[in-house]
């Protein structure tokens, strides 16, 4: 008989039934509900995400064509209004939970890997607009004639896992989201030239929650002071300023570090500010490069999953399809971690995509994929008592 549930229901087991149904309680999400899950519509929309199914008739059909083995999976094929009602009228907050919840898991199970030397903790802020059809999604008003949802993701460095995700409408305001998050002391939180704001830079010196950032090209200042510039490490200045400007000095009257350093490879000369007088100047303009880690995040998550097209059109299936997506991000770069074999992302969605129900240790699996056969099924004999 087979040793292995399919590959599918065990990265499924990464979820405990317990919480998730408590989850479910809290959010209320069942109520009045018949027949359909909450269970079995966020296995559908994982479904969606991992099979890379494009609409719901491809879903349900996926599911249906492996109805015998949805068993161990706790659930029954739905059909697409059944799906498509639950996607439109149940809360995505609980996907938001469960994606919290995944989140604390990974973290106790994964030892965080740090790339610098320093002990402060690392974050990147930045978001991506995902564009939708305003004709369509007529909810989503980004400009004229177009829509959009904004996806702002905060992005730890030991082990680059997604730490916060928000969605808004398109049309807010980078910096507007940024001034709502919260950081502990110590914290260095790297952002690009989209977060520059005078007030939301003083507060997080008051803080003292260290920035690393691009500095604006028509940014007025004065120049306090020289400090010595390493030799051979591309670093021209670096030298501390104060703020100048219309009302500058009353929302950061603290002394920042402007460094100059050019770029070896194509020559350009990149203007860095910080509040930040402890690390090296090269190891500032190192912290701004590993900054590119959550654009490859966004990159992976447009690539390789579904948030591109959406199987729904209400704002509340949308929402439920993108943190759909960035729990199934969370899984991959699990997996990943975990594996000894080294998977590129898209190598790993791509097999994983095959072998989806296949009947096989998935940890054997993810360490050899190559090596690990299928376990087969061998039917079990009984016998007959003929005495």
């Amino acid at each position: 008989m087979n040793r292995f549930c399919s590959i599918f229901s065990q990265l499924l087991q990464l979820f405990s039934r317990i919480e998730f149904q408590q989850a479910v309680r809290e959010a209320k999400a069942e109520r009045h509900a018949r027949g359909f899950t909450c269970w079995g519509q966020f296995v559908a929309m994982l479904f969606c995400q991992l099979g890379r199914a494009h609409s719901l008739r491809e879903i349900t059909g996926g599911l249906r064509s492996c109805e015998g083995k949805l068993k161990h999976l706790g659930i029954t094929a739905p059909s697409r209004s059944t799906l498509a009602y639950a996607n439109g009228h149940r809360p995505w907050q609980l996907y938001q939970h469960l994606f919290m919840q995944l989140l604390d898991q990974c973290r106790s199970q994964l030892p965080g890997k740090k790339k610098f030397r320093f002990k402060n903790k690392l974050v990147s802020l930045d978001s991506t607009t995902i564009d939708l059809c305003l004709s369509i999604f007529n909810w989503a008003h980004f400009r004229r004639t177009k829509g959009a949802i904004k996806l702002h993701l905060l992005l730890d460095h030991d082990g680059y896992l997604p730490e916060f995700a928000v969605l808004s409408e398109g049309k807010v305001a980078d910096v507007k989201i940024a001034r709502e998050l919260h950081f502990s002391p110590g914290t260095i939180v790297v952002d690009d030239r989209g977060y520059t704001d005078y007030a939301l830079w003083g507060r997080w010196c008051c803080q003292r929650v260290y920035f690393v950032t691009r500095m604006k090209d028509n940014a007025l200042y004065e120049v306090l002071g020289d400090r010595t510039v390493p030799q051979y490490r591309h670093v021209l200045k670096d030298e501390q300023i104060e703020l100048r400007g219309p009302k500058a000095i009353e929302k950061c009257p603290y002394p920042l570090r402007r460094i100059e350093v050019e770029d070896p490879e194509t020559g350009e000369i990149l203007v860095f500010l910080t509040n930040n007088f402890d690390l090296g100047a090269s190891t500032i303009a190192a912290i701004y490069k590993d900054r590119w880690e959550i654009e490859i995040f966004f990159k992976h998550l447009k690539q390789n999953l579904k948030i591109k097209t959406f199987v729904g059109t209400s704002p509340n299936a949308v929402k439920i399809q993108i943190w759909t997506a960035l729990i199934a991000m969370l899984i991959l770069r699990f997996l990943q971690l975990r594996s000894k074999f080294n998977w590129s992302l898209s190598n790993l969605v791509a097999l994983l995509r095959m072998n989806l129900f296949t009947h096989r240790d998935l940890w054997a699996w993810l360490d050899k994929p190559f090596d690990v056969l299928p376990t087969l099924y061998e039917p079990e004999q009984l016998k007959l008592n003929l005495g």
